[in-house]
């Protein structure tokens, strides 16, 4: 028994030292971040977006501006199960049209829908947010981030709702 586990354990040290690699030459900046960064590059390449702020290059006047009067709205106290909607308005007061890409909601409950068309400047578009709250109960606050061609290239907007108790999990309102 002591044989075949000090074998083992010689067998596995053994294997451990012969995978390492010891070439000095791939430690630093050389070594294997430089591979792994190359190899992201080459995986995932940049895109070029004209209204995508590097590091050095300064914000393009021209783009589009999603201005909202008000980005949150809170539905006060609701009712179990029910379905309450928003409709958030927005004016694109950049200098060039606005196109909105996409718009995802924090959770399955929350669907928005969106003007699809190109908002000219000056011009307004909307941004429908439903809210479902079967399943639900308590504070809910919930973020829906738009995806369009602005800088920066997210803007979001908050609901917020208090789905009052039906009482099977608690007492009993009077």
């Amino acid at each position: 028994m002591k044989r075949t586990l000090f074998s083992a354990v010689l067998l596995s040290g053994a294997l451990l030292m012969g995978a390492c690699n010891n070439n000095k030459a791939e430690v630093g900046a050389e070594g294997m971040n430089a591979a792994a960064a190359d190899a992201n590059a080459t995986a995932a390449p940049l895109v070029d977006n004209p209204n995508v702020v590097g590091e050095t290059a300064a914000p393009n006047p021209n783009a589009p501006v999603m201005t909202f009067a008000v980005a949150d709205h809170d539905f006060g106290d609701i009712k179990p199960g029910a379905v309450v909607k928003h409709t958030f308005e927005f004016t694109n007061t950049g200098k060039s049209p606005l196109l909105i890409e996409n718009a995802t909601a924090s959770c399955g409950c929350t669907t928005p829908n969106w003007t699809k068309e190109p908002i000219q400047p000056g011009e307004k578009g909307t941004i429908d947010v439903q809210f479902d709250s079967h399943g639900k109960t308590g504070m809910q606050n919930k973020e829906v981030a738009i995806q369009a061609n602005t800088q920066p290239s997210i803007t979001k907007v908050v609901i917020k709702t208090n789905v009052l108790s039906d009482g099977t999990n608690g007492p009993v309102l009077q």
